[in-house]
């Protein structure tokens, strides 16, 4: 029989995996479309996150109104339509100035969007709650319940990614789409409006962005500073990964996901590995640097895994251009 001991850490290890994995794919759903609107438009769009906390905030209203499921469909369509808005009416204007030009853009534009919520909701969190048709323990591991609506997203994360994936690779609307990227010159002789394929994945890209936030809000905390919350490691999974590439924000995401998830749930330091520091140590920098658990560092391990691969593989994991 397996001891008491050993279950305490098979139950760890599966729902640090299932929960690393479900927050890896979270973050893809948001660093795909932000790869390929990088990909085709070459810029870095600093107001991407904040189409997820506007998915979070519509799905919330949405749901008072008409229900969960309605929300998780309607949500994304207002989102990624105000995204194509955005690209059409802002972003291509801005486009003829620059790179430089279109940063300030995008991050003047997150600003705004995050006033504006305020304005509408306020800075509290709403009751942005789990529909109760998902609000039970989908099975048991050891002495844990693990929620059905935990599984809801992970299917709901792995069923778009795969669809994406289909549609980009198979289709011949994604044949359009990956031509447009490199050969947007030979798509437009051919027929093709290259300007309008910029904007619907302009869209889409916020659209799947909003979806994340439908789905994250009843389970995360839904409020005004969301964004800035999450922002920061939507970019260093776009670059660890690669820009521009797709596989590569896949990886990217489920490694920085499992990563974290697993640091959070351990308690170890040097100091419980290696016993205490003597007396002479007791009261100096060093000794209080001996006694901080992984769990504490956690929240800096993507940014160190950022700067290690700009150091040594400055194009990331899965990229074909430098960062």
């Amino acid at each position: 029989m397996i001891s008491e001991g050993w279950c305490v850490v098979l139950e760890l290890i599966v729902i640090s995996t299932l929960n690393g994995v479900l927050f890896g794919m979270l973050l893809f759903l948001m660093a795909s479309g932000l790869t390929v609107i990088f990909s085709m438009l070459g810029v870095l769009n600093f107001a991407h996150a904040s189409f997820y906390m506007l998915g979070a905030f519509f799905g919330f209203q949405i749901s008072r109104w008409v229900g969960f499921w309605p929300a998780l469909f309607i949500a994304p369509l207002l989102a990624g339509a105000l995204g194509a808005a955005v690209e059409r009416f802002g972003l291509r204007r801005v486009h003829r100035n620059g790179h430089v030009a279109e940063l300030l853009f995008t991050f003047g534009l997150a600003f705004a969007i995050e006033e504006i919520v305020q304005i509408i909701w306020g800075k509290s969190p709403v009751d942005f709650r789990i529909p109760a048709s998902l609000d039970f323990p989908a099975f048991r591991i050891f002495s844990t319940n693990y929620p059905a609506y935990k599984m809801f997203m992970l299917l709901v994360s792995i069923a778009i990614f795969v669809g994406l994936l289909v549609v980009l690779k198979k289709s011949r609307v994604g044949l359009i789409v990956q031509a447009a990227l490199t050969h947007p010159h030979m798509v437009g002789h051919l027929g093709h409006n290259v300007g309008r394929i910029f904007m619907l994945v302009f869209g889409v890209g916020t659209a799947l962005a909003a979806v994340a936030g439908v789905i994250a809000g009843p389970a995360l905390v839904t409020q005004s500073n969301m964004a800035a919350l999450l922002g920061p490691i939507l970019f260093v999974v776009v670059v660890v990964g690669g820009l521009g590439s797709l596989p590569g924000a896949f990886v990217a995401s489920l490694l920085i996901g499992l990563v974290q998830t697993f640091a959070v749930s351990m308690n170890g330091s040097l100091a419980g590995a290696f016993g205490p520091l003597g007396p002479d140590y007791a009261q100096t920098w060093l000794s209080d640097i001996w006694g901080v658990t992984v769990a504490q560092v956690a929240p800096i391990m993507p940014y160190v895994l950022l700067v290690l691969i700009l150091i040594f593989r400055p194009m990331g994991l899965l990229g074909t251009r430098e960062t």
